[in-house]
């Protein structure tokens, strides 16, 4: 297994668990030394994930995702770059919504974190034929963001400002 898949399966681990996991245990579920772990650990920890070493082992406390909703514009030859705009600037696009004056709001959820998730949304908007709901509304939709901190949320905002897809005064 390679360490960056091993990094990964611990975060997975330690998020499943109820209670703490020892480094021991670690190192006997991924057959490596113990050593390794610690070190597997100290490159989370520096890559901003935030693990705890108590003296029964390893927690990871995950604060809740910060949330923040964007009004855009664009063509429909754009959904895959205002997408990507969003996912290469560290958010997750949970869902798009529109308010329509009959209807009201109507809110799907996309749950989108990669760019091969925009890849199959967009190619299955072009296969099936499919008008987004920005139809409905002059390209005019909203998009739920969720980021692990604000300030991603603000580079998410400054991304889509300066590709003109945000509308200002949200």
């Amino acid at each position: 297994m390679k360490k960056k898949q091993r990094q990964n399966d611990i975060i997975k681990t330690l998020r499943s668990s109820q209670e703490p996991v020892s480094g021991t245990a670690l190192s006997e579920i991924f057959k490596v030394s113990r050593q390794s772990i610690v070190s597997d650990i100290a490159l989370l920890k520096a890559a901003h994930y935030n693990i705890i070493s108590t003296n029964k082992g390893y927690v990871i406390v995950d604060p809740p995702p910060k949330e923040k909703v964007f009004k855009v514009y664009h063509s429909h030859e754009e959904i895959g770059d205002e997408l990507y705009t969003i996912i290469d600037a560290g958010g997750f696009v949970k869902d798009v919504f529109i308010i329509h004056d009959l209807y009201g709001k109507i809110q799907v959820n996309l749950l989108l974190a990669t760019r091969a998730d925009v890849d199959k949304f967009v190619t299955g908007l072009e296969e099936k034929k499919t008008s987004p709901l920005m139809k409905l509304t002059g390209k005019v939709h909203f998009h739920t963001v969720e980021a692990a901190s604000e300030g991603i949320l603000l580079a998410v905002e400054k991304s889509l400002q300066e590709k003109g897809y945000l509308i200002a005064g949200q």
